[in-house]
């Protein structure tokens, strides 16, 4: 078995990202049938359960109120609206539902409550449940993890250096703060980020070096290809090429060999050839669904026919940890602290996010 390690260098993950393709595919080919089943896929469900408003300045982010990019907002969706999701997934295939909620962070109240609610009511049903709700304190990383939560996402989206032009309204260590709480409890790490938003190589090797670097690694990693959106500060960045994705995905398996490398958004670009590529390069776990929060997917149909034609299976709900236990609301023993923590907000200026605001003011 390959040995994790957690001391990998920027260089080092550079020369792996720039190998020839034939050497770079065999080699993390040969790692992932090290560590995992190289013909088993995890099917997870993103449901966005409340759209748009954002108060954040992501650049890449359409549901940012400060944008105008026509996305439709909601409000907090109700138990059973997720729960109806929850067995349409299940159904198809999925073995995660992953549910996202357009916060800067979480905040004690009902809306939280509710979420709770929410992931107690697909713990039940045999389901992985995973959120990304922004930044968490310990106390409520706790109560998530009591309710029955597997996994908490929380990307670092790019390096630290090339985070900063992208995003002004809160810090990296924000993140890694964040992923910190969540590891005071058994619930999962998902982290990755995004590439084709303008950094380079170095960045990108940089972002791996954040995650790989971590003690223990992330258990998933999404790698996601920029989906440009119109009314964002990146609207006009080009799709980066199958190859960069196919490097990318190669490169984090090799550095983080027991991971879930999850192809995530930008898979309505590739073709079956490229997701093929991505696949044998390391790639075992994908988003299914026609939307990734607001952003289009390949039909949950077409992915089914793709791992078909692949000979690829659908991976069962805790194969890789078991399921927790759920705690009912009255049995709990976190409470409620009505937390107001000092979030980081470094409101450094970045232009094209500058600007954007001013169009969609116009």
């Amino acid at each position: 078995m390959t040995v994790t390690r957690h001391n990998w260098t920027k260089e080092e993950i550079q020369n792996i990202y720039n190998k020839p393709v034939m050497e770079l595919l065999y080699e993390a080919a040969t790692v992932h049938r090290l560590h995992h089943n190289p013909n088993t896929v995890q099917v997870s469900t993103l449901l966005s359960i409340k759209t748009g408003g954002c108060p954040e300045d992501c650049g890449y982010c359409p549901q940012a109120a400060r944008y105008h990019t026509n996305i439709e907002g909601n409000d907090l969706m109700s138990v059973t609206q997720v729960k109806a999701q929850t067995l349409r997934a299940k159904a198809s295939g999925s073995s995660r539902v992953c549910m996202g909620a357009a916060w800067r962070n979480v905040k004690d109240g009902p809306e939280f409550d509710q979420v709770l609610e929410m992931v107690r009511t697909i713990n039940k049903l045999g389901m992985e449940v995973c959120c990304t709700l922004g930044m968490l304190t310990e106390n409520q990383a706790k109560r998530l993890a009591e309710a029955g939560l597997y996994a908490y996402n929380h990307n670092l989206d790019s390096s630290e250096e090339y985070y900063k032009e992208v995003i002004s309204t809160r810090g990296f260590e924000d993140r890694l703060k964040t992923i910190d709480n969540v590891r005071k409890t058994n619930v999962t790490v998902c982290s990755g980020g995004i590439i084709g938003m303008g950094e380079t190589e170095e960045d990108r090797a940089g972002m791996l070096v954040a995650l790989s670097t971590l003690n223990p690694q992330p258990e998933s990693v999404p790698i996601n290809a920029l989906v440009a959106v119109e009314g964002t500060p990146l609207e006009n960045q080009k799709p980066v090429s199958i190859w960069d994705m196919v490097r990318m995905v190669a490169t984090t398996r090799i550095v983080m060999p027991e991971t879930q490398v999850r192809l995530s958004a930008g898979r309505t670009q590739m073709s079956q050839e490229g997701q093929a590529l991505c696949f044998f390069a390391g790639a075992n776990s994908i988003f299914a669904g026609d939307k990734l929060l607001t952003t289009p997917n390949p039909d949950v149909n077409e992915d089914m026919e793709l791992f078909k034609l692949l000979g690829l299976n659908t991976q069962r709900p805790f194969i890789k940890k078991r399921q927790p236990q759920t705690v009912e609301a009255k049995d709990s023993k976190y409470e409620s602290l009505g937390e107001k923590p000092k979030w980081s907000r470094p409101e450094h200026t970045i232009q094209r996010n500058e600007s954007a605001k001013e169009k969609a003011k116009s």
